[in-house]
């Protein structure tokens, strides 16, 4: 394995925005990345296994919850601090971001935006700390762009309900210890319920085969009478609303966690073009490479000054769903964009596990796809601005 010499770019002088809170959190993340994903995510992904022994020290550096209170063992950080830890760990892999994203925003945030006291003392704590791990049940096998169309519904059974359905593309589902699954109630209400392994009937089969983010753990949620003790129900918001609002926290995440990967490739293939030699000198003295790279940083500079801007505006309760669908798009876009034009400036060494762009590329794949694809966020920012829905 080479060695981890990535250094973060900063043409605009971004740091100056930052707090000295904020890079630190940065720099803890930064490191734990080079230290501990880096010597083994190549392998993992060849392999396609998720490295479970990283779960730890995710924890440690306050990658699980870093918004939630601490009372509830969060670190209670900001937005921005959030969204530099899941960029450091999106420039280390894709799919541990995920892990990290889903823990966050999909699982310890609904519990604590929509959760009971006891349910947030019951199950907060442990989340924040890696002794439980959770996963996100929202996406079925024929509803994905449109989750208000699900299926997945539980019934009144008196001292509980018993739930029925399936949920797919389910990142941390083959080792979650809980889910929290969106599902129908008798009238049709979307709520959402904590469903523990071991409920009976309750199974989680892994998703194999994948192309992308091969170091995640991917898997279906199935449903088959499933006993939920009510105590269970998340009791302080229904309606598609509330997983919606996760998935903003979620996207949010995606924003920054997407420049990380951007980063990495730029400074693969800088690093790349200027010891490279062809025809008597680096083929970064080539035009056409260095224009592949100017319009690299480029990229990157206008993708931090928008996830800063978000960041703030998350900070302050002012940032809506459209601005983040706005962001989640362009960063990853711009993402795939860079992966593809380093590959190029490698040439045939970029498609080796020798370096981390192809990874990158194969994992941006999916990223472009999940909450919300690219061309359905594109409808959010048309509905915004012109009032029409597209959507029906």
């Amino acid at each position: 394995m080479k060695p981890d010499l990535f250094e973060s770019p900063d043409y605009y002088n971004i740091d100056d925005l930052l707090t000295d809170e904020h890079k630190l959190v940065r720099s803890a993340a930064r490191d734990w990345v080079k230290r501990e994903v880096s010597p083994i995510i190549e392998e993992a992904a060849q392999k396609a296994e998720f490295p479970k022994q990283i779960i730890g020290g995710l924890a440690e550096i306050g990658a699980f919850g870093p918004y939630i209170p601490e009372e509830y063992g969060g670190a209670g950080l900001d937005q921005i601090a959030y969204g530099l830890i899941m960029q450091e760990i999106e420039r280390g892999d894709s799919g541990v971001r995920s892990t990290a994203s889903v823990q966050s925003s999909l699982v310890m945030y609904p519990i604590y935006k929509f959760g009971s006291e006891e349910q947030r003392k019951k199950y907060l704590h442990k989340l924040a700390s890696g002794e439980f791990m959770g996963c996100f049940g929202l996406t079925e096998p024929d509803h994905g762009s449109n989750p208000g169309g699900m299926v997945t519904n539980f019934k009144d059974a008196g001292d509980h309900y018993v739930l029925n359905g399936a949920k797919m593309w389910i990142s941390n589902s083959p080792f979650a210890d809980i889910a929290v699954v969106w599902a129908k109630s008798e009238e049709g209400r979307i709520h959402g319920l904590i469903v523990e392994r071991g409920m009976e009937g309750f199974s989680t089969p892994e998703t194999h085969n994948k192309w992308s983010l091969r170091a995640s753990a991917t898997g279906e949620l199935i449903f088959d009478n499933v006993k939920v003790p009510k105590e269970n129900l998340l009791p302080n918001k229904s309606g598609l609303g509330a997983p919606l609002m996760c998935l903003d926290s979620a996207r949010f995440g995606i924003a920054w966690g997407a420049i990380g990967a951007a980063m990495d490739c730029y400074d693969t293939a800088l690093r790349y073009a200027k010891e490279r030699q062809q025809f008597g000198k680096p083929i970064g003295a080539f035009q056409l490479q260095q224009k592949k790279l100017a319009e690299m940083i480029t990229e990157i500079t206008k993708a931090q000054l928008l996830a800063w801007r978000l960041g703030t505006l998350r900070n302050e309760g002012k940032a809506t769903s459209a601005q983040i669908s706005m962001a989640k798009r362009n960063n990853v876009d711009m993402a795939l964009k860079i992966a593809r034009d380093a590959r190029q400036i490698l040439g045939g060494m970029g498609i080796t596990g020798e370096y981390s762009i192809m990874r990158h590329m194969m994992n941006l794949e999916s990223v472009v796809t999940y909450e919300g694809t690219h061309d359905i966020h594109l409808l959010i920012t048309g509905l915004d601005i012109t009032g029409l829905n597209a959507f029906k």
